[in-house]
């Protein structure tokens, strides 16, 4: 409570302060040369903490910039930028999540940061499918300040107390099953459930496919026998016991400390690489990622941006807040208190730079990814407008799956009824 005063106090201040000198005019307001930045994201008290010392570092380089901000948990950050946007307040630089940004982006409080990319934020070694995944209609909204790439997190020496020695090479939804089985059999979960867009959209993308089409419009299959493939699978594993059950799973979600992996019930859990170094260190034991399951991985796998940054459309300080963006990109001191915690770092000279300062858990998750990138296919275009509706329809429809109170294929005519009715809109 405490916390979220404050965080609302030096909300309204800041937009005290804005009002305040919203007739300033534009780069480098004041007379003196100084030149204030707002910036927004959401995250962990851990990413909070070394995210004010990479703006200390900043503003040690850079003594006429000064940095306000504001940041929250992930849902608490979504409320406070959405009257923000409608007052035309956003921060300059806003960290924006691929659920979201197509919104920001078509409503036109996003920048066109394509300008700024050679000049003030350098991509020079930055690879073209990464650099692009913030492409929106041909504009470029978003600068990703991480990728990160799925896999199976998981403990090897539960692995072996279920019976098998390793996880299988060239894994398929089969052995994956079979697998579950096994690990029952011992009284372990095998996993600890997915999240059912991002894995449902893997899914898809292997049989050539996806969640949205690529206008937007509406779901990107046809065939209601792909969702009835995927989640019937999901559900048997629940039934037979190698995966926890709806109410089990909702007691300990979000919550790292409570899983079934970091409490030896459960072998492992799908999920971004991003994730795997707070789950190393809760668990503090050795732990392994395993590539996604098959057969045609490389369709399915692709590296996503964990989050970007943005540019809003009302800044006044638009160069001044692309430089920044530059220096998290860029700056090799910064990176090094990053560390990766935002996905591995797009630039290959600050991969490179940073590579003595990681931990051993950080290290996985660096040749993780990189032994996956060669192997992933170009990720689709960014949610549409209306995707987080969409994904909130999923989770409802599969959760009542799963629970056992429809079928499947009910589940499957439900979801696409709801999803079609949402994206309509953007027709």
């Amino acid at each position: 409570m405490v916390k979220k005063a404050i965080f609302l106090m030096m909300a309204a201040l800041l937009v005290f302060t804005a009002a305040c000198s919203s007739g300033g005019g534009t780069e480098g307001a004041s007379g003196d040369d100084s030149v204030t930045l707002r910036i927004a994201w959401w995250g962990s008290d851990a990413r909070h903490e070394y995210t004010q010392k990479v703006i200390d570092l900043y503003k040690s380089k850079n003594p006429n910039v000064k940095i306000d901000v504001e940041y929250a948990s992930f849902d608490d950050y979504w409320k406070k930028l959405a009257p923000q946007a409608a007052a035309n307040q956003l921060p300059d630089i806003v960290q924006m999540d691929i659920s979201y940004i197509s919104q920001y982006a078509q409503n036109g409080q996003l920048e066109d940061l394509a300008p700024y990319l050679g000049n003030q934020i350098k991509v020079d070694d930055v690879s073209e499918n990464v650099i692009s995944t913030g492409v929106i209609n041909g504009k470029q909204f978003g600068v990703p300040a991480g990728v990160n790439v799925l896999g199976f997190q998981y403990d090897p020496a539960l692995l072996q107390k279920a019976g098998a020695e390793a996880m299988p090479e060239n894994m398929t939804w089969e052995s994956y099953e079979a697998l579950g089985k096994q690990a029952a059999e011992k009284g372990l979960y095998l996993d600890g459930g997915v999240a059912p867009d991002i894995f449902f959209h893997y899914f898809l993308r292997t049989k050539g496919h996806s969640l949205y089409n690529a206008e937007g419009t509406g779901l990107g299959y046809d065939d209601d026998q792909l969702f009835v493939e995927f989640f019937g699978l999901m559900r048997r594993m629940i039934e037979q016991g190698a995966a926890p059950t709806p109410d089990v799973a909702n007691q300990t979600k979000g919550i790292i400390e409570e899983s079934d992996l970091v409490k030896e019930k459960g072998i492992g859990v799908w999920q971004w690489s991003n994730q795997f170094v707070a789950l190393q260190q809760v668990a503090n034991r050795p732990l392994e990622i395993a590539p996604m399951p098959g057969p045609d991985m490389e369709k399915g796998l692709y590296m996503q941006p964990s989050m970007y940054w943005g540019l809003t459309s009302n800044s006044k300080v638009k160069e001044e807040a692309a430089k920044f963006i530059d220096f998290w990109v860029n700056d090799v001191e910064a990176n090094k208190l990053i560390k990766g915690e935002r996905g591995v770092p797009i630039s290959g000279a600050i991969k490179e730079a940073i590579a003595p300062e990681l931990s051993d858990a950080t290290k996985q998750v660096f040749e993780f990814v990189a032994a996956m990138e060669p192997k992933a296919s170009p990720m689709s275009s960014p949610p549409p407008v209306g995707s987080p509706e969409v994904i909130s329809a999923l989770a409802d429809v599969v959760e009542e799956l799963n629970f056992g109170k429809i079928t499947p294929e009910q589940a499957a005519e439900t979801f696409r009824k709801n999803a079609e009715s949402v994206l309509a809109n953007n027709k």
